[in-house]
């Protein structure tokens, strides 16, 4: 059995490996939401959240992608309530994380390995419009995006820098966000006489601010006006230089709270050993399915390693596979739990992916489908 010094530089090296590919995809998820909370207006996040109806087919077919960046970057939009449950749900089931490189490696045949993918984006796919349609059905109210509620907990200092000029009064920029909030997930409008009240003194504000603006422009030389335009075009700038630097914070702290739990669970596999993970999961052949569901909970490269060679290896039924490799959706449940609140969603999502993987994989093996 190999020590501890021999195990750290291994499992060092595979978890920094691991993280630095999630890196463009975290940064380039936080820089998309933190534009749309800065610079979207009301109507654009309203557009946002009428796409979330096709949410689950596009997770789907992003989530067969070879990538578990894609899981991580939905964690992240989930957790800002930028897309919905049914589409974190479509994307953590599909994600194929190491098995699409395995089965490559193994020289598995082509035909089995594009089955393999459609049965996972199906079943994604199947899933997530079939929770959004019962939240949907069940009236749950749809919750306000939550892009600033990060920001805050995570003291990114995206607000340090914010002496750029604002367009909206602290009233006008409460019914933007009432506005865009309207807009459920399935693109349901709804409003009433106090919205309308607001939009119209939101109306009355902007032409005020507008006639004063032209007023004073005029009151003053070519060269106040220039200096004017500058200061605008240096605010806006400024924006986005707090943008860039609230999502590197962001980014960074992720990352390490990956980094740091993925190094962990790589010492304790490669103290453990995958032929003992592999070992537990076949001795278990009557609840084969199940525990394959839980076995692919674990937030590591290692759980679909271990349960596609399983059944290239003919020791793992097809039902098994799959119930473990749906659930598998890499780093993806790591980001939820650090980023996501109430954290008792966070398991009550968790349970959701074992119960879809349990379900699917009983299907299949009981209407003996054989890939």
């Amino acid at each position: 059995m190999e020590t501890f010094a021999e195990i750290l530089p291994h499992a060092f090296e595979h978890a920094f490996i691991d993280t630095l590919k999630l890196v463009p995809f975290l940064f380039v998820t936080y820089l998309a939401m933190e534009a749309l909370e800065h610079y979207a207006s009301s109507k654009s996040i309203a557009a946002v959240r009428r796409a979330g109806t096709a949410g689950p087919v596009i997770g789907a077919l992003l989530g067969v992608v070879p990538q578990c960046g894609f899981s991580a970057a939905a964690a992240t939009l989930y957790s800002a309530r930028v897309i919905t449950l049914g589409t974190l749900f479509a994307v953590f089931l599909s994600t194929s994380d190491e098995m699409l490189p395995i089965m490559i490696a193994a020289q598995a045949p082509a035909g089995f390995i594009a089955e393999v993918l459609a049965i996972k984006a199906l079943c994604g796919l199947i899933a997530g419009f079939a929770i959004d349609v019962v939240l949907r059905l069940r009236h749950h109210a749809v919750e306000a995006m939550r892009i600033r509620d990060l920001c805050e907990r995570d003291h990114c200092g995206c607000d340090d820098e914010s002496d750029a000029p604002s367009a909206l009064s602290d009233a006008c920029q409460k019914h933007e966000e009432s506005a865009a909030n309207r807009i459920d997930d399935w693109g349901a409008e709804y409003s009433n006489g106090e919205e309308r009240g607001a939009e119209l003194a939101c109306a009355s504000d902007d032409r005020h601010e507008h006639n004063h603006a032209h007023d004073y422009d005029r009151g003053h030389d070519h060269s106040r006006d220039y200096a004017h335009a500058h200061n605008r075009s240096h605010g806006h700038a400024h924006g986005f230089g707090a943008i860039a630097k609230s999502s590197l914070v962001h980014t960074l702290q992720v990352t390490l709270f990956i980094f740091l739990v993925s190094l962990a669970l790589e010492i304790v596999i490669d103290g453990v050993g995958e032929d003992a993970l592999a070992s537990f999961i076949s001795a278990n052949s009557n609840l084969s399915v199940v525990v394959s569901a839980i076995v692919g909970l674990i937030p590591n490269c290692a759980a679909s390693v271990v349960l596609t060679e399983l059944y290239l290896e003919g020791a793992l039924s097809t039902g098994a596979m799959l119930a473990g490799l749906l659930v598998s959706a890499g780093v993806g449940l790591l980001v939820l739990f650090r980023a996501n609140r109430p954290m008792h969603e966070n398991f009550l999502i968790a349970a959701g992916l074992v119960a879809c993987g349990v379900v699917f994989g009983f299907i299949v093996g009981v209407f003996g489908i054989a890939l």
